[in-house]
């Protein structure tokens, strides 16, 4: 059978190793060029950002867990309020209670709020005409020091405002906010937001963020009409971010500083690291963990980023335009405007029907081949994705200490790599199959086909992706129109030219997108992988031999040398998993992540032991057995939530005291109760619910109205959750339309379970899932008024 390819080069194995190489090439410099820079020493110039001088900061913060209204918080802000004190600058400290969705109180039926001690200080400019607000939380997760989360961020802008304090000064203010309470509710930039003067008017923000120990720093969310935003962007030194990624976050449920600014009507960018995540939240979060070249990139476009828009005049029009697409290319950040999004996703449909035409006039495919190819490129597609999603499942069965991970495993490096193996082992065995029956130059174009395809739908649903189908497509497309018009040696070069550009445009983004999603979500990686693999079809047709019958060859031997290369590629998905669970093992260093709660009910003087473990571990199957069950009725904070229990020694611990102090009764009949809750004990927040009968029409907490829910479950109603308690406890206001008794539950939380009677210390290899529920320790109490 004649061999129909889009090129047919005459030498073909060199043909194929050239188009190796240069493909290899390019991958290399397109991953290359996202990675972070070199971290600068403490000699670097003054005027320049320096990772060493920035991570001693770091370490003066991260040495134990700080959560808000900690003694080990108030220390670090004092710390930090020192340090910015000998830039010259005059940090004042916002004390006040805000409110804000977290995640406790998301599940409650209650609000979260906090009392808050923001750190705000302002670098002045010489003719300000609107502010920068560089954006970071001081505060840590209960069960880790935070040496990443957040202690990277402040860490940047106290770096950035030395700098700024030793260079010439800006045209614009540049405010610096480091928030309190941002891992209990966001209640920190919420305050700042809502209530400092600093904030009237709004301004820019630059959040500054870290979920992670290691990567690069990816700028994964804008506020909308972005356009500006991302040129000066563009032009920090080491631009890493995609349109793409603001997209996807836009789907999942995080939130974080940024939202506040963003939802008050700020304009700005959100960045952070993100590879690493094993230790987000966790005891392994420390100083040691963090790469210090992330640290670098955060610092070093934060700084660049900051001076281009400190120089600026007239800040408002500078974000004014609309949204744009964006992505990395080879150390540029390559932007368009979004409405060239539409006409590039037609261009690339027509393209690619252009290509079909062509190569249907040129004999290189039949109209009902290309039909059937276009129907059946939906198979590897399918399949790739489950058998991604199929060997993590696999990988959980084999080691279920996986199961307990937040994101990612320690080292997922050589799983990642297996994905993308096993992704192009589908393609290339649905090629090798398909080949001389369909022909290659029908597989080819329907693999661009399904590309423009996707990209029109891209466009309509996540405008900001469109760019992963839709040049890919048009770049195939063209390559392959000119392939058709040129001699076979010249139309594999062209063809590898539309492939660079497929590599150096996905690649990048499918390195960004393993450690944003994790492993959990193997899928999205194979799909995006997939896309790049449809680009690359009409030079995966040189790993396969002619499809012309070759003289002296066998046609038996020929068949085996088409299957060469997904043999190979299933090898190596194989050869990783097996190197991936031999690398990553747990030890002391890299625990497995275990999660264990106590819970004391002072009405009865029973206890329990509680797990949010989805899969139980090992070790706290000797605490917890049997079904996820609710314990709402016990446990109103946690809603609707369901935990594993188990019966618990009880220990002597005193209970939130809650007492009446006034009733009166409003114009309409309504009473209005005043209760006083407070905590008996050092504890990290404290809950109130009132019961589910009483028809709640008002509450304030703290001087705080909050919304009022109907219901968290278990025979109770509307509460709310306080972070960072003060010793005089909390005023509650009650606004009841009903008569009767007034009955509410009352909560308070530690994070000393190992101190609990009956507890067993967790053997080296064993460690603590970074949750904002671990370690709890819980003391509930009813009363009746």
């Amino acid at each position: 059978m004649r061999d129909a390819a889009l090129a047919r080069p005459a030498r073909r194995g060199f043909a194929a190793l050239a188009v190796l190489a240069v493909l290899a090439l390019a991958g290399f410099a397109a991953v290359r060029s996202i990675l972070p820079p070199a971290a600068s020493s403490a000699s670097a110039p003054a005027g320049e950002f320096s990772a060493e001088r920035a991570f001693q900061t770091v370490q003066a913060m991260a040495t134990v867990p700080h959560p808000a209204g900690s003694a080990a918080n108030d220390r670090v802000r004092d710390q930090l309020v020192q340090s910015l004190t000998a830039l010259g600058l005059t940090p004042q400290v916002q004390d006040t209670v805000s409110l804000q969705g977290g995640e406790l109180s998301a599940s409650a039926g209650g609000t979260g709020l906090a009392r808050v001690r923001n750190i705000v200080t302002v670098i002045p400019g010489k003719a300000s005409t609107e502010r920068i607000f560089l954006v970071a939380h001081y505060d840590s997760a209960q069960t880790g020091p935070g040496g990443n989360d957040d202690a990277a961020g402040v860490a940047t802008i106290v770096e950035t405002a030395r700098a700024l304090t030793k260079s010439d000064q800006l045209l614009n203010d540049v405010v610096l906010v480091l928030t309190d309470a941002e891992e209990a509710c966001l209640c920190g930039a919420e305050a700042f937001v809502e209530q400092h003067e600093l904030a009237r008017g709004g301004g820019i923000a630059i959040n500054l963020e870290a979920r992670g120990s290691s990567g690069p720093a990816i700028m994964f969310e804008t506020s909308e009409k972005n356009a500006r935003l991302v040129r000066a962007y563009a032009q920090a030194p080491y631009p890493v971010g995609t349109s793409f990624a603001v997209e996807i976050y836009r789907l999942l449920p995080n939130d974080t500083d940024f939202t506040a600014f963003r939802e008050a009507g700020f304009t700005g960018l959100n960045s952070a690291y993100i590879d690493g995540a094993a230790v987000y939240h966790a005891p392994t979060d420390l100083p040691s963990a963090m790469d210090r070249d992330s640290l670098q990139h955060h610092g070093a476009n934060a700084l660049a980023l900051t001076r281009t828009l400190g120089d600026t005049r007239d800040l408002d029009k500078a974000t004014a335009t609309g949204d744009a697409t964006y992505f990395p290319v080879l150390g540029l950040l390559v932007r368009y405007p979004g409405g060239l999004i539409w006409p590039l996703a037609v261009l690339a449909v027509l393209a690619v029907g252009a290509l079909a035409w062509l190569a249907r006039r040129r004999g290189r495919l039949a109209g009902r081949r290309l039909l059937i190819a276009g129907a059946l490129t939906l198979a590897p597609i399918v399949v790739a994705v489950a058998l991604a999603q199929l060997f993590w499942t696999v990988l959980t069965l084999v080691r279920p200490e996986y199961g307990a991970l937040p994101i990612d495993p320690y080292r997922p490096g050589l799983y990642r790599i297996a994905v993308v193996t096993i992704t192009a082992a589908v393609v290339f065995c649905w090629f090798a199959l398909l080949r001389r029956k369909l022909g290659a130059a029908a597989l080819a174009v329907a693999g661009l086909a399904w590309l423009a395809g996707l990209g029109v739908v891209l466009a309509a649903v996540t405008p900001g992706g469109a760019y992963l189908a839709t040049l890919p497509a048009l770049a195939g497309a063209i390559t392959g129109l000119v392939s058709l018009l040129v001699r076979p040696l010249i139309a594999t070069a062209v063809l590898t030219a539309g492939g660079v550009v497929a590599v150096v445009i996905l690649l990048p983004t499918v390195v960004m997108l393993f450690p944003a999603l994790g492993m959990g979500m193997a899928a999205a990686g194979a799909f995006l992988t997939m896309l790049l693999l449809l680009a690359l079809l009409p030079v995966i047709d040189l790993l396969h031999p002619s499809a012309e019958p070759v003289q002296g060859l066998p046609a038996a031997r020929a068949r085996r040398r088409g299957t060469l290369a997904t043999l190979v590629a299933s090898l190596t998905a194989v050869v990783c998993a097996a190197a991936g669970l031999a690398v990553d093992r747990f030890d002391s260093a890299h625990p497995a992540l275990t999660q264990l709660m106590y819970a004391l009910d002072a009405d009865t003087g029973q206890a329990e032991w509680l797990s949010a473990e989805a899969t139980t571990q090992k070790w706290t199957s000797q605490y917890v057995s049997g079904d996820p069950k609710p314990v709402a009725a016990i446990l109103p904070a946690f809603g609707d939530a369901a935990l594993r229990t188990g019966p618990a020694q009880a220990a002597s611990l005193p209970a939130p005291f809650v007492t009446k102090e006034s009733e009166t009764t409003a114009a309409n009949g309504d009473r209005i109760v005043t209760l006083r809750l407070r905590p008996q004990r050092t504890v990290r927040f404290t809950t109130l619910h009132v019961a589910a009968s009483m028809q709640v029409t008002a509450l304030t907490v703290a001087g705080q109205p909050i919304p009022v829910k109907k219901s968290a479950g278990g025979g109770w109603g509307t509460g709310f959750i306080f972070h960072a308690p003060p010793a005089e406890g909390v005023q509650v206001v009650l606004t009841i339309h009903s008569a009767g008794p007034v009955k509410v539950r009352a909560m308070d939380a530690s994070d000393n379970v190992t101190e609990m009677p009956g507890f067993h210390p967790r053997p080296s290899g064993v460690g603590v899932l970074g949750s904002h529920s671990s370690e709890m320790v819980a003391v509930t109490k009813t009363y009746t008024f």
